[in-house]
């Protein structure tokens, strides 16, 4: 099989800017490993309260565990999405300008959303919503 890497390269399995994509592709398997055992607990939690209506689920997040898996959850996936989009704009948004700017943006919307979402968690596990 014919490849435009060095040998070294191969080996090292580093590019040309001595530094490769190996840990992004780690962390994005990373997260999507743990995204499954918090999906599956979270879609079980849900299917077994006694019903979906407020009162109930606003009991079941005052639960520590509860809390601080959501939480988890939360923050695993807002990372997962951030890696998947970064790498879509970075292999189809050609200009280096526009590029930086949309990685920027789409950065600065992750970490909103993960902050928002982990506050009403907390707020909600703290008894701040009744």
């Amino acid at each position: 099989m014919k490849t435009l890497r060095s040998p070294l390269g191969r080996v090292l399995g580093y590019g040309a800017a001595k530094e490769g994509t190996v840990s992004h592709w780690w962390l994005q398997r990373l997260t999507s490993a743990a995204l499954v055992p918090l999906t599956v607990w979270f879609v079980y939690c849900l299917l077994t309260l006694p019903a979906l209506d407020y009162a109930t689920v606003v009991a079941w997040l005052s639960s520590t565990w509860s809390a601080l898996l959501l939480i988890l959850l939360v923050l695993t996936a807002t990372r997962h999405s951030q890696l998947g989009v970064q790498v879509v704009i970075e292999d189809y948004i050609t200009s280096h300008g526009l590029k930086t700017i949309t990685l920027v943006l789409i950065t600065f919307a992750h970490v909103v959303v993960a902050a928002a979402a982990t506050f009403a968690i907390l707020k909600v596990a703290f008894g701040g919503v009744r």
